[in-house]
């Protein structure tokens, strides 16, 4: 949202007051130091019960045909008990360990040592080493950004199995989807676990610890801002955008596999989900670079909530269009296949143009032309930690004119998309927006609290002129 921090004169540079009213700490970056009562509940609450919530809604395909009441009906009226839902479900294998352990390691290698080369021939793809944003302790970390390759690499050797080694069935995915659940759960748990005992005693950057003194809140939220095994192997780029990310398509794609096995087709809702799903995919990795200074990065620290959600949640819970569709496969009429494809992609250009609209105006610092014309602005000026001052401008013209967060209104509609690709039958493959919906709504909050928290009264200015959060006219 903010044009890149631009120094000015050495006097101004060294002006320690407080601009605006604004009181500055280092709470503008990462999370709370401090913890209230219902962040708190919250965050228990997650704990207990996002792990039952993706058992559930897995569960509920493997032994209720997708239906989120029945199971618990059956358990209400005495028809089925807990033990006999936990009896029914596949157990931890030694082939999915060993599935999952060949998939993780071969995601490192492609990770930590294998040096990117898309960028020497992908014109316009920013790859290889760059660096990220500065964190509270003054670092700049440097990152190698080869997450598209890692995902070119995994799928074009997927695709050579699929039609020629034969060496596993492209169901494998499905096939193993429950035993593969009690693996991604323990790498989840194992490596927030992992960084927070790292972040007590061998922290890769001490300054850039945060404790509250809260042991649930600290596991939950991070301690360490970006934990680090040597040189480059960053366990929040890695967390985030591998193994799970990648394995997205790959899951859908084993989906899609599925059906073609049990029906002797694949339906039209399928190949949407794959299609409107592998678009963003590909627009995360082939805007790696530019991730890396978005929230997740630049604000959040690393514990169980990236590292159990990464491992856990995303590929599982943000997967269920395509895992629905194997129980129920929907074969949807031209028009509205038409109708579900264009909101999609509407909803990627929006997300996407919007996107590009901020970073060319980071970029030139305003020099540009948005829609043909000069963009507006309202020039903000905020005090760092060390006491020196800087300047931003926050861009008025555009999709940024419309709504403060317009590119998250253009990710929900492609979201909504996902899910109306699979009918109305059920409840299930709506969660995704709903989710979404909550988890955008409340990053906006999280966002407009730290630029109010940065800039102050320029901050009112900004949304006296910019009213709306993500609906023009509505909120």
């Amino acid at each position: 949202m903010a044009a890149p921090q631009e120094k000015r004169s050495s006097e101004e540079r060294k002006h320690r007051g407080i601009p605006n009213g604004a009181q500055t700490s280092q709470g503008q970056w990462g999370r709370a130091w401090e913890v209230d009562w219902f962040s708190l509940a919250s965050i228990i609450f997650l704990l207990m019960f996002a792990p039952l919530i993706v058992y559930y809604f897995v569960m509920s395909c493997d032994q209720y045909q997708c239906s989120l009441v029945r199971p618990l009906v059956d358990l209400l009226l005495g028809n089925a008990r807990l033990s006999d839902i936990w009896d029914k479900t596949p157990p931890l294998t030694y082939k999915a360990a060993g599935i999952y352990v060949l998939w993780v390691t071969f995601q490192v290698i492609l990770y930590a040592f294998v040096p990117d080369f898309c960028h020497k021939f992908l014109p316009g793809y920013v790859g290889g080493v760059q660096e990220g944003a500065v964190t509270p302790a003054g670092v700049v970390n440097k990152y190698e950004i080869n997450g598209l390759q890692a995902w070119i690499i995994t799928h074009v050797l997927w695709f050579a199995n699929a039609y020629y080694f034969h060496w596993f069935s492209p169901t494998i995915i499905f096939d193993n989807w429950i035993p593969l659940l009690w693996c991604a759960n323990i790498l989840g748990y194992v490596v927030s676990t992992f960084a927070m005992i790292k972040g007590y005693f061998f922290p890769t950057n001490a300054k850039d610890c945060k404790f509250t003194g809260n042991f649930f809140y600290d596991y939950m939220m991070g301690i360490e801002f970006n934990p680090r095994i040597g040189k480059w192997f960053d366990f929040k780029l890695f967390f985030n955008g591998r193994p799970g990310i990648v394995a997205w398509t790959l899951i859908n794609l084993s989906y899609a596999a599925k059906q073609q096995e049990l029906y002797g087709q694949v339906t039209n809702s399928m190949i949407l989900v794959n299609v409107l799903q592998g678009i963003y995919v590909l627009d995360f990795f082939w805007n790696e670079a530019w991730y890396l200074k978005t929230i997740d990065i630049c604000h959040d620290h690393f514990g169980w909530y990236l590292g159990w959600g990464d491992c856990v949640w995303l590929p599982y819970l943000y997967t269920l269009q395509g895992l629905y569709l194997v129980y129920h496969p929907v074969q949807l009429g031209t028009a509205n296949a038409m109708g579900i494809l264009i909101l999609g992609l509407v909803g990627y250009y929006i997300f996407r143009a919007t996107n590009h609209q901020k970073d060319l105006f980071r970029r030139t610092n305003g020099n540009c032309k948005i829609w043909g014309k000069k963009p507006g602005y309202i020039e903000c000026s905020y005090v760092s930690v060390d006491g020196t001052k800087y300047y931003s401008k926050l861009m008025t013209s555009g999709f940024w004119g419309w709504a403060r967060h317009f590119n998250y209104t253009g990710d929900l509609m492609g979201s909504l998309a996902y899910c109306l690709a699979c009918g109305f039958a059920h409840l299930l493959p709506y969660f995704y927006i709903v989710y979404m919906g909550i988890l955008l709504t409340h990053r906006c909050l999280r966002d407009e609290h730290r630029c109010f928290s940065k800039y102050g009264k320029d901050w009112k200015r900004y949304t006296a002129q910019v009213p709306y959060r993500l609906l023009p006219g509505v909120f």
